[in-house]
């Protein structure tokens, strides 16, 4: 009796310096997803309530390092996306998936409207013309090459426009000597006796990489080759599985165990430096926004923040501060429009394959196999394949509509906001249900050992109490 079982392909682990080769990249990953969260919450906080959140930061910032952990781990394990395992959660058919994929669907929407008005607020402020027709034209350029795949060089020279960006936010903010002592008592966990939850709970919930990116954390170390990646997928179909017979099952089993416990150490490592990174770029900007903004009063708002938070920077090195930051700004966030776009369109593909499974395996007619059958004969298009399906999402959902959202709201600081808070919302449903598939779907001893357990517990109970104290502040009509 043979039985599906995922092939066991993976390669050998690094050891002693060749962990480097994949410790770098967790890095730059990490802090190029270092965006909206830093760049316009976290000055935005720091502004009003200076180092007082600081220890906010560092518990939001310990958990999200566990969540994308635990995410990747799933990968590694099993060669498969959180999202299959998620599919196999008991209970009516894909809850779990359309749990995700329908906030997710309308966070995209705005989250990309949001990025490419801020970008629109850089450039308008160096060019004639308003930032509604930059954000624009942002997101037209974008979705073009993303759709067309033509967009690495321009990514590459994006991330190395953030990198600078980071280096040049830490030496200012070590430039303008930043109150030690104030920031040791921002350790301490207190609470502002009048929270403003509105600037709070964005930021809360796009520190690092924000709900959906802990998800797309696992994509990036399966593609980048950790444990093998994501071994039973071809690249634009949806999984696959080997057949073994069943005695080599059981030899392969114990070497994938192995191997998968050292992949795991690895992948631990590249998050760790990467998070770390990450969380001393967005102290720097702490750091410039309780020192600079707060003795002012100058919150960045409204359709000139990235003017606002340009004074960050004029105050330090005068105009030409100004300008790089600015130039930083469309470079660095304007990467950030592609990554996303390309991250939400890979993710909307996944599920609507894994939504879709059984109707397309299905010889009877359904709606689904009704709906490919008529694209195919209008367009000539293959519906159900996922290069297809990405380039579908890509232009409708972080493409058509984030320019209609420009278009009727005219702040990005509002419409990143409502982002933000999304990705709050969300993210103790994707914590708890990835603790709960590692736990239930991987081997004994390749599971999460007791200090992860009730650290992502920890991580998924803490957002859904910032959830919860939201929906209690908005209802009551109390929130900003």
């Amino acid at each position: 009796m043979q039985k599906l079982h995922r092939r066991d392909c993976s390669p050998q682990a690094p050891d002693g310096w060749n962990k480097w080769r994949w410790y770098g990249p967790g890095l730059l990953w990490m802090l190029s997803a270092v965006g909206t969260g830093s760049i316009l919450f976290t000055p935005r906080v720091a502004a009003v309530y200076e180092y007082q959140l600081f220890w906010l930061l560092a518990l939001v910032v310990y958990f999200m390092w566990v969540m994308i952990r635990e995410m990747a781990r799933y990968s590694i394990a099993s060669g498969e996306t959180m999202l299959e395992g998620m599919y196999s959660l008991k209970g009516p058919r894909g809850w779990a998936i359309w749990f995700i994929f329908v906030p997710q669907l309308l966070a995209a929407c705005v989250g990309i409207a949001g990025l490419a008005g801020v970008v629109g607020s850089a450039v308008q402020s160096v060019a004639p013309g308003g930032g509604t027709l930059y954000g624009i034209v942002m997101i037209v350029l974008s979705t073009v090459f993303v759709t067309t795949g033509q967009y690495s060089v321009i990514e590459k020279f994006s991330r190395v426009m953030a990198l600078l960006l980071m280096a040049v936010v830490i030496v200012a903010a070590v430039v303008v000597a930043p109150d030690i002592t104030a920031m040791g008592k921002g350790l301490l966990p207190t609470w502002p006796e009048q929270p403003d939850l509105y600037i709070i709970l964005p930021w809360v919930g796009t520190i690092l990489a924000g709900s959906m990116g802990i998800v797309w954390f696992g994509y990036w170390t399966a593609t980048r080759g950790f444990g093998g990646g994501l071994e039973s997928r071809d690249p634009d179909d949806e999984s696959k599985a080997e057949r073994v017979s069943e005695s080599d099952r059981h030899q392969q089993e114990s070497v994938r165990l192995a191997r998968a416990k050292e992949w795991v150490n690895v992948m631990s490592g590249a998050a760790t430096l990467g998070v770390i990174g990450g969380f001393i770029v967005i102290t720097a900007f702490m750091i410039l926004g309780a020192e600079l903004l707060a003795p002012t009063g100058n919150i960045p708002k409204g359709s000139d923040v990235a003017v606002d938070l340009a004074s960050l920077f004029s105050d330090v090195w005068g105009s030409v501060g100004k300008y790089l930051l600015l130039a930083a700004i469309i470079i660095a966030l304007g990467g950030s429009v592609l990554a996303n776009q390309d991250g939400w369109g890979r993710s909307f593909a996944d599920m609507t394959l894994i939504l879709t499974r059984n109707q397309r395996d299905c010889e009877s007619a359904t709606r689904a196999s009704r709906l490919a059958q008529w694209v195919s004969r209008s367009t000539g298009m293959t519906l159900f394949k996922r290069k297809n399906l990405k380039r579908l999402y890509v232009a409708l959902i972080t493409g058509v509509i984030p320019v209609g959202i420009l278009l009727v709201f005219k702040d990005p600081v509002k419409v990143m906001s409502a982002s933000g808070i999304i990705a709050a919302l969300h993210t103790p449903f994707i914590a708890l249900s990835a603790l709960y598939v590692n736990l239930t779907r991987l081997a004994k001893p390749i599971r999460p050992g007791i200090v992860a357990v009730i650290s992502m517990a920890l991580a998924g109970l803490f957002y859904l109490g910032f959830a919860a104290v939201y929906v209690w502040d908005f209802v009551s009509g109390s929130g900003g």
